[in-house]
């Protein structure tokens, strides 16, 4: 039997993971590129992600009161972790909100709560450090700050690791993992290849 990690890494390679020529919301060129929504928006992908995320939580021994991010990458995220983890949840506006209320964080709201933020695609770190700095804005604890899929080349672990202290980063996985499981099943679908186990 797989585990959740592993079937969740399939799932990215097969469905969040292109090769081609891209450009990134940072302006940088890219020959691939990681759209974790099409994973975590899917109805096993939502399930696995809460499962892995919830597993890493509480091996770290974390025992956050609330999850939530910068919407909307980290929205299903938030979503899937809440339900499986049976936590509550918040988002972070990019902006408050010009009317109602005007605030910036949704959902669950406690000043000195214990949190972790959460990112789908850590590439600079920009969105993730400023759901770090809302949420501690507001008056939450961050005790940890975790990202579905890490892009190690750009340098943004450092940023994060650098706004979240003395909170610690954990990347699920890195691009580099999901490249060479996405090489593999592509591989393994290749026209003349044996079949797998035939």
């Amino acid at each position: 039997m797989h585990s959740a990690r592993q079937e969740l890494l399939r799932l990215l390679a097969a469905k969040s993971f292109r090769l081609g020529e891209f450009k990134l919301s940072s302006g940088a060129r890219s020959d691939y590129y990681v759209d974790c929504r099409t994973t975590t928006l899917d109805a096993k992908g939502a399930r696995l992600t809460g499962q892995v995320f919830l597993d890493e939580i509480r091996a770290r021994g974390w025992q956050p009161q609330a999850i939530g991010g910068l919407t909307m990458g980290a929205d299903p995220i938030v979503v899937a972790v809440a339900v499986v983890g049976q936590m509550d949840g918040f988002l972070v506006r990019k902006a408050e909100k010009q009317h109602g209320t005007g605030q910036r964080i949704e959902g669950f709201r406690k000043q000195g709560a214990r949190v972790v933020i959460v990112d789908d695609v850590c590439t600079t770190g920009a969105s993730t450090i400023q759901a770090i700095e809302a949420a501690r804005e507001f008056g939450f604890n961050v005790v940890g700050v975790m990202c579905l899929v890490e892009r190690p080349e750009a340098g943004g672990r450092a940023n994060v690791e650098k706004a979240a202290a003395p909170a610690p980063f954990v990347a699920i996985y890195t691009a580099d993992d999901v490249r060479l499981e996405h090489l593999r099943q592509n591989d393994e679908t290749s026209p003349g290849m044996p079949a797998v186990g035939g």
